[in-house]
């Protein structure tokens, strides 16, 4: 959601997340990503509870390909699992954001875009809100083209925790930690 390029010296990311009750594929996820330039994140996604084996494994991509700017949102396109609704497929998005403190005063960032779902063929809008209470805690709602899902973030240091809200109803937890 960030349309800043990456200012961390640290190039891998290894990313888990748990959230039972939802589709079986969605419920572990974990991911493997190397930053290969600071607009640039690539890696792979692995989903053991997948029914198929051909869908456990997906590519992620992401790259940062405008930077935010004090006038000009950001445009990120990017690639990953498709959404959590789902029991497999990929997804191909892309989407604008903005840091509208500066605009507001209120440490908001809202991002809007799309995403192709293979496993539905169809197009889906995306949307969302960041907002950043203090300097480890953040809040961040996500609109998948379905569902919402909200999300309470604390970091530190090069760790990251999230609560998971899938659903607005199904709560999970996230763990990443950059290297």
């Amino acid at each position: 959601m960030s349309g800043a390029e990456n200012t961390n010296q640290e190039k891998w990311t290894f990313s888990a997340r748990v959230i039972p009750g939802v589709v079986r594929r969605a419920q572990v996820r974990t991911t493997l990503t190397y930053r290969l330039h600071p607009r640039l994140m690539a890696g792979v996604e692995f989903n053991p509870r997948a029914a198929e084996p051909g869908d456990r494994v997906n590519p992620l991509l992401n790259w940062v390909a405008m930077t935010e700017t004090a006038r000009r949102p950001a445009l990120i396109i990017g690639t990953s699992s498709d959404r959590i609704g789902t029991p497999r497929g990929q997804s191909f998005y892309t989407t604008i954001s903005k840091n509208l403190k500066r605009e507001t005063g209120l440490p908001i960032a809202p991002y809007a875009g799309a995403a192709y779902s293979t496993h539905e063929h169809r197009w889906l809008p995306l949307a969302g809100l960041n907002v950043n209470f203090t300097r480890s805690v953040s809040s961040t709602v996500i609109f998948d083209g379905v569902r919402v899902h909200p999300l309470l973030n604390y970091t530190r240091g090069q760790h990251s925790f999230s609560f998971i809200l899938a659903f607005a109803n199904k709560p999970g937890v996230s763990y990443s930690v950059s290297f």
